[in-house]
């Protein structure tokens, strides 16, 4: 199980994160740790590409959700997913989550 991660910036105020592998217990560490210093630069923006997502469990939802959270309590940033295949997107849905993330249906923000 591995998850690799990619991130460059899109402009002076949003970074992209792209993920490749599987986002569970034992990643979702990895990601949590990208995550948190964005939100120290000046990223007001801040999207992350599901599309090589091929698995995400409970741990890499709350890892999301934790990004989500800290993104809300910085002010007025943007956290917005990316590239849900129809699996992750069914976890989502079943989760509800796809009521409180901003979702966008293409890879391009």
């Amino acid at each position: 199980m591995k998850l690799e991660i990619a991130e460059t910036k899109q402009s002076e105020s949003a970074a992209r994160l792209t993920l490749d592998g599987v986002v569970n217990i034992h990643t979702s560490v990895q990601l949590r740790q990208r995550i948190k210093p964005m939100l120290n630069d000046k990223s007001r923006e801040i999207h992350v590409d599901l599309s090589g997502v091929r698995f995400i469990d409970s741990a890499g939802l709350a890892t999301l959700v934790e990004g989500l959270q800290w993104s809300r309590a910085s002010e007025n940033r943007r956290f917005v997913l990316s590239g849900l295949n129809e699996n992750v997107r069914d976890i989502f849905e079943l989760a509800k989550l796809d009521t409180i993330f901003e979702i966008e249906d293409g890879k391009t923000a």
